[in-house]
């Protein structure tokens, strides 16, 4: 099946926040843990969601992120202001980053742009990105008895080197953020493929995924895949990998290699003109400048 992440699923799985930027809270009978925390600007309905789950919002343990984007971590600095013993984890190179004045800056502009959508949730909330602190140092292998599940960690790069994959092997339910790819159109009629550090990392990434059949998918954005649907989607999310690549390389052929206007004409045909894809238009050019890069570089070897 093919869900809206919102609500519960099962005993184990609740989605907090909203569908835009689902957080899913794992609710171990030891410890809870919640995986991503996009965008600072919905902060505040975390927080909403964690009293409406545990009537008690510091019930909460652990925060952990699939990797460094501002729509998957934004949030965690007014967590970490609000909940008196959280714990903050990623993969050791999201720390450093998050030290970093350009790094914050950048965050804190991506995510003004939707301050307008989601104005009603942050109020007069201080929602700032700032400097944060992360406990733990993720990294392949790790695991987490919360008690009655496990969180294993998986690395997972290819969409950016630091990107991490939770995997909760009881009831095989996969949190990867957007190492898998993410779902275009009406649930998933066309994927948007996402290898921005590296082309070659991406495929052996969702092979590794792929081997782990999982049943339950929580998608970066949107949606919860289950059974079929969760197996059939990483698989067509490997399948697109090379057809999109032969599409970036169609688009440089065009404009005889040059990086810049390849990635104009493609913003104006595939996001402009197409209008299916939702991500906002200034993240998916970031994203797509890496991506033509990373293809016109491949041609070069």
């Amino acid at each position: 099946m093919i869900l809206l992440a919102e609500g519960d699923f099962g005993e184990w799985i609740t989605v907090a926040g909203n569908h835009f930027y689902p957080a899913y809270i794992i609710k171990g009978r030891k410890k809870r843990l919640m995986i991503d925390a996009g965008i600072n600007m919905i902060g505040p309905a975390y927080i909403a969601s964690l009293e409406k789950i545990f009537d008690d919002k510091n019930a909460l343990d652990y925060v952990f992120t699939t990797h460094s984007h501002f729509d998957h971590l934004g949030a965690i600095p007014y967590l970490k202001r609000n909940l008196s013993s959280l714990k903050a984890g990623a993969f050791e190179r999201v720390g450093t980053l998050m030290k970093k004045n350009s790094v914050l800056d950048l965050m804190t502009s991506l995510s003004e742009l939707q301050r307008g959508f989601f104005q009603n949730i942050v109020g007069n909330e201080d929602v700032r990105i700032e400097p944060v602190d992360f406990e733990l140092n993720l990294k392949e292998g790790d695991r987490f008895d919360l008690g009655g599940v496990t969180c294993e960690v998986y690395e997972v790069p290819g969409h950016t080197t630091d990107s991490l994959a939770f995997f909760i092997p009881e009831i095989r339910a996969l949190f990867a953020g957007e190492a898998c790819g993410i779902p275009v159109g009406d649930k998933d009629d066309n994927i948007q493929v996402e290898f921005l550090s590296s082309y070659d990392d991406y495929l052996s990434s969702l092979d590794k995924m792929i081997a782990l059949q999982p049943k339950i998918i929580g998608m970066a954005h949107m949606w919860i895949y289950t059974d079929e649907d969760a197996a059939g989607f990483l698989q067509r999310s490997r399948e697109a990998t090379p057809v999109y690549r032969k599409l970036i390389e169609q688009y440089l052929d065009a404009v005889n290699g040059d990086i810049d206007n390849a990635v104009q004409l493609m913003t104006k045909k595939e996001y402009d003109e197409k209008g299916t894809i939702g991500q906002p238009r200034e993240a998916y050019i970031e994203n797509l400048k890496a991506q033509v890069r990373r293809v016109a570089s491949m041609a070069s070897r």
